[in-house]
């Protein structure tokens, strides 16, 4: 029998949403209606007011579908689901009161009553959706919706599949065997069924305990191909490949027809195109000049803790690097002794002769409890981040994003192989590398997080960092 397990849940979602706004607007009709002591402008009954809500709420639950809120890749992103819901709830609200005027019908008994029902069913929906999320790890641990999952392939991304969906009370997958070559795949996967072939596969396994297929590789020899695409529809299995080159398929896809005749898939190296870099750009600014005028007493205060601690120059130049390998000169506040401007961490240790401390700086995420090089006044600066404050001058110019891939010198930069797709966009103050534990993670994996963030920017994602960075900020969890 094969798993409706992702239908279940999404129909579960769609009658939990539709009651959970159902009922915030009962709430607020409730609340406005019976416990204020002021009159209602209106006078609805619940009946009524009610009946109007069950008839038009269909259309918001549609809208939401519109929405993606209801598809497989939206539900364990929960910023992007948020937003989302947000943005469907005001458009939802807005679409009530357009047919109450398109029809000359009072839906609201007060003015307050639709402002605590767009509240209550923002926060109704969140609590629900959480709630629904918790109640399926709960049923993973007891066998229920788990997705049997066949893996063809022994390649590194097979590898890693079977690392990350190894505990199935987690995943919700639970993988039955493994196709490829019968010695290395027994030897890869010791704990796992392996199999030389699909026929093999399918002697042992039956084809209804089989809910989805992941090809992690595609053999040149395409009559195989077309048998496991074959099997897989016959049997009506889901199935997915991962493409020989992976690279062509990260970034912003679109499917166009060239010339007018020729259908073509367009590969751009970043979603950040067309007006999402216009909205983000029109944000920085607004957000960066506000900024420079709220926190200007803060830059006078530390400008004059800067000259009474004797450190040279108030701020610190730098050349880095921003998109399409432009050079720009990063503004900071003085943390370091002058003599150690413009050497990297490597050429500044080795003039104190001290060149071991370069690799226990790196060895920890570029970072030492006591670096010689840092002055009283900069501990405390970097211990609050407040040295990064003049790069708002540098967002405001247009060099820096507020979020974006780490502004980093040429000399770092240069050796790395993929560091043209990190400056497809420009760099940022923030970024997903230093809200992901910035401490923790060698240079490789940050590059490797500002790579999925240049090829997978949305929205959604800057909002997110900068949320988890003002977290990290004011429990000085990091130094940013």
């Amino acid at each position: 029998m094969k798993s409706n397990a992702s239908l279940i849940y999404s129909l579960c979602l769609v009658v939990g949403d539709y009651l959970a706004v159902l009922a915030a607007f009962a709430a607020a009709f409730f609340i406005r209606g019976h416990l204020s002591k002021v009159p209602v402008a209106h006078p609805i009954s619940g009946t009524t007011y009610l009946g109007a809500f069950l008839a038009l709420l269909p259309f918001w639950i549609l809208l939401f579908g519109l929405l993606g809120l209801y598809s497989n890749n939206i539900y364990e992103k929960r910023f992007r689901e948020m937003g989302r819901l947000l943005v469907g709830s005001f458009v939802g609200l807005l679409f009530i009161i357009s047919y109450g005027y398109a029809v000359n019908r009072q839906i609201f008994p007060a003015r307050l009553v639709p402002v605590y029902g767009f509240g209550l069913a923002f926060l109704f929906l969140i609590f629900f959706r959480n709630f629904v999320r918790m109640l399926r790890s709960i049923l993973f641990a007891y066998d229920i919706g788990i997705t049997n999952l066949l893996i063809i392939g022994d390649t590194k991304v097979a590898r890693e599949l079977v690392g990350a969906l190894a505990n199935n009370k987690v995943s919700g997958y639970r993988i039955v065997g493994v196709i490829g070559s019968k010695s290395r795949t027994a030897e890869r996967f010791p704990h796992l069924k392996t199999f030389s072939s699909l026929e093999e596969a399918t002697k042992d396994l039956k084809a209804n305990d089989i809910h989805a297929i992941l090809q992690t590789e595609l053999y040149a020899d395409n009559l195989k191909n077309n048998e496991i695409l074959e099997f897989a529809q016959v049997h009506h299995i889901a199935f997915r490949f991962v493409p020989g080159n992976s690279e062509l398929f990260v970034g912003n896809i679109d499917v166009e027809l060239f010339r007018s005749s020729v259908p073509v898939i367009a590969v751009h190296q970043t979603p950040l195109i067309g007006w999402g870099r216009v909205v983000k750009r029109v944000c920085d600014f607004i957000f960066a000049s506000l900024l420079l005028i709220v926190t200007s007493p803060l830059f006078l205060l530390i400008t004059l803790l800067e000259l009474v601690s004797g450190g040279g120059s108030i701020f610190f130049r730098q050349v880095r690097l921003t998109r399409f390998d432009q050079e720009f000169k990063v503004f900071k506040f003085r943390t370091q002794y002058r003599k150690y401007d413009g050497t990297t961490p490597e050429e500044a240790f080795a003039m104190m002769g001290q060149p071991e401390l370069a690799r226990q700086y790196r060895a920890n995420g570029d970072y030492l409890p006591k670096d010689p090089r840092i002055t009283p006044i900069g501990k405390w600066l970097r211990a609050s981040s407040l040295d990064e404050l003049p790069q708002l001058i540098n967002i405001f110019r247009g060099d820096l994003s507020f979020v974006g891939p780490r502004a980093l010198i040429p000399q770092e930069l240069s050796l790395y192989e993929q560091r043209h797709t990190i400056l497809a966009v420009k760099s940022g103050l923030t970024g997903l590398a230093q809200v992901s534990g910035r401490r923790d993670i060698s240079f490789e994996e940050r590059r490797n997080l500002d790579i999925y963030y240049v090829q997978n920017w949305s929205l959604w994602l800057d909002i997110s960092i900068v949320i988890k960075t003002i977290r990290a900020v004011l429990s000085r969890s990091g130094a940013f």
